[in-house]
């Protein structure tokens, strides 16, 4: 079962790691987060990492979310995956918090698997909200609403 490595800007990996644990009550496995400084350089950050990384990586490979592409922590991501060159990782870059619980819930998958899980559920949980029309989908009537109860409650 690959890890899961969330590295961000100070705080969003730890936070992001929080809500998992609450919406799973308690931390799921093989989840760590690292968080990055405003003022990190890249190949120190990398090298604080690796531990982290290898602990998330224990069965050899691992999936890493990170934040932004081409900013610190996705730098600091392609510098992990060459020092850490003996692990399997895929690194996907817009972390949410979509993103994150959907690798949760798939993480038994393969890593090519759960790359492209983590990437569905972050486009997936972006959804427009109207009070008119929630989530695209048919309003019920209020009659219907109080008599049946929706699948989604």
């Amino acid at each position: 079962m690959p890890g899961l490595f969330i590295i961000a800007h100070a705080p969003l990996a730890s936070a992001l790691k929080e809500c998992a644990s609450h919406v799973y009550a308690g931390c799921p496995q093989k989840l760590l987060a690292f968080d990055v400084a405003p003022d990190a350089v890249v190949e120190d950050t990398a090298q604080a990492a690796l531990p982290a990384l290898r602990q998330a990586a224990a069965d050899g490979s691992a999936l890493v979310l990170v934040d932004v592409f081409g900013a610190t922590p996705s730098n600091i991501a392609l510098r992990l995956s060459e020092l850490a060159g003996d692990l399997k990782l895929k690194i996907v870059a817009g972390v949410n918090l979509p993103m994150l619980l959907r690798s949760v819930c798939y993480q038994a998958e393969s890593l090519d698997g759960l790359a492209a899980r983590a990437t569905a559920g972050a486009i997936q949980g972006v959804v427009q909200v109207s009070a008119d029309a929630p989530q695209q989908q048919s309003l019920r009537s209020p009659s219907h609403a109080a008599t049946h109860h929706s699948s989604q409650q």
